[in-house]
């Protein structure tokens, strides 16, 4: 089914009764020639490009949940290309490229917008760093724009700029980067995957890798063995434990990353904002409420909740930054479970059982990538080496010290 205004017009006609499921709910073949281990965002979006692009369409994906009950629901929305660092840069402008057209692509309404991105600074030692990073983005083609005080003040004129700790200087704007509707992503490449061919299983947990010779041959599962030809592992916080089963060790710790969502308001923050002085993000959801968050817990977690001391440390920002929001009250808050890698960036990449690929360490850039994320992991899959644009993102960049430290604070997952 193609959805389109003459598609809503004639079911309206007829009483909504024309609609179909969006994806097949599909039980396991006996064998596939690629399986991917996740159903969240990246999962999906592999085996979309997949059978897209690369004409493999003998695909499983496996969720161990529902689609969409992973980090893929559990996000700030925020999409954007505004890094400093060859090996991520073209990665995510290619991955905002994708952005662009994915409505298109997917046919389904992802609500895309493209609000822009403001990174406040506060002092003229952020100001210069603001202003190396936007002319990295530019000479990789991005866009990217500095901004002084005044404009940002006429811009967003709410936030505290006088009485502030620390007073605004300006910021850098991308105005390409803006926010995409967490859940319709994952629906909406869930059912151009389907609509390929692709299988879908639901409330399959994969329980074993079976490894034969140093190569994989398929997956131990809730739902019975299933062999495949390739594994590609998509699996976010739960990669480390995924991947033991294979007897790899990762450089990946899992930690929690909260967000938090107010009561609806009226129109006050019309772009996304970050504020320089802290780990703190904020923009307002079509249905007004605003969505924020800020670092990840300090300790190692697998479990999907957080702790107070987070909850004060982003409460402690958001006023500090809005003054306005001290009245506020909170709707809810969740958290997600952030593979954090050791350099604070992420891995597409074989790994050393042949068959086996990897897609992990995506820290707090997991949601903005997965466009490209699913893309250049296909393409990895399909061809059995990396494309272009994730040639730096290798496993092996630990061992030789080829580190991706786009935050310049080593080997420190909870400083990323």
């Amino acid at each position: 089914m193609t959805y389109s205004v003459w598609r809503i017009a004639r079911e309206a006609l007829r009483g909504n009764s024309g609609w179909q499921p969006a994806w097949r709910d599909q039980a396991p073949k006996p064998r596939y020639d690629v399986i991917v281990v996740g159903g969240g965002g990246h999962g999906l979006a592999t085996a979309h490009y997949l059978a897209k692009l690369h004409g493999i369409a003998n695909v499983a994906v496996l969720e161990k949940g529902w689609i969409g009950s992973g980090n893929a629901g559990r996000n700030t929305t925020i999409i954007r290309s505004n890094y400093l660092l060859p090996g991520n840069e073209v990665f995510y402008e290619h991955s905002m490229k994708l952005w662009e057209g994915l409505e298109q692509d997917l046919n389904f309404n992802t609500m895309v917008s493209q609000r822009g991105v403001l990174n406040l600074f506060h002092s003229d030692a952020e100001r210069d760093a603001a202003a190396r990073r936007g002319n990295s983005m530019r000479l990789h083609g991005a866009d990217g724009e500095l901004l002084d005080a005044a404009q940002v003040r006429t811009m967003v004129p709410l936030l505290d700029f006088d009485n502030a700790r620390f007073p605004i200087t300006g910021g850098l704007m991308q105005r390409r980067g803006g926010t995409a509707r967490h859940d319709a992503v994952v629906w909406g490449y869930a059912r151009a995957a389907d609509r390929r061919g692709v299988d879908i299983i639901q409330n399959c947990e994969v329980t074993g890798i079976r490894v034969e010779g140093g190569r994989v041959r398929g997956v131990e599962t809730t739902r019975g063995y299933i062999g495949a030809g390739k594994v590609g592992l998509a699996c976010a916080g739960n990669t480390s434990r995924v991947a033991a089963m294979a007897g790899l060790r990762l450089p990946i710790e899992s930690h929690v990353l909260q967000a938090f969502v107010s009561e609806a308001i009226k129109p006050l923050v019309d772009t996304v904002i970050t504020f320089g002085a802290g780990h703190f993000y904020i923009s307002q959801s079509d249905k007004g409420s605003l969505v924020f968050g800020g670092d990840i817990d300090g300790y190692n977690s697998y479990a999907q909740r957080g702790s107070l001391p987070i909850v004060e440390d982003v409460a402690e920002a958001c006023v500090a930054l809005l003054p306005c929001t001290g009245r506020l009250r909170m709707l809810r808050s969740w958290g997600g479970i952030m593979d954090m890698s050791m350099d604070g960036s992420p891995i597409i990449d074989r790994t050393s059982v042949e068959g086996l690929y990897l897609n992990a360490g995506w820290c707090y850039g997991g949601f903005k990538a997965t466009p490209a994320s699913g893309w250049c992991f296909a393409h990895t899959i399909a061809h059995d080496e990396a494309h272009a644009l994730n040639a730096a993102m290798r496993l092996d960049r630990f061992a030789t010290g080829a580190l991706i430290d786009e935050k310049g604070a080593g080997a420190q997952p909870n400083l990323h």
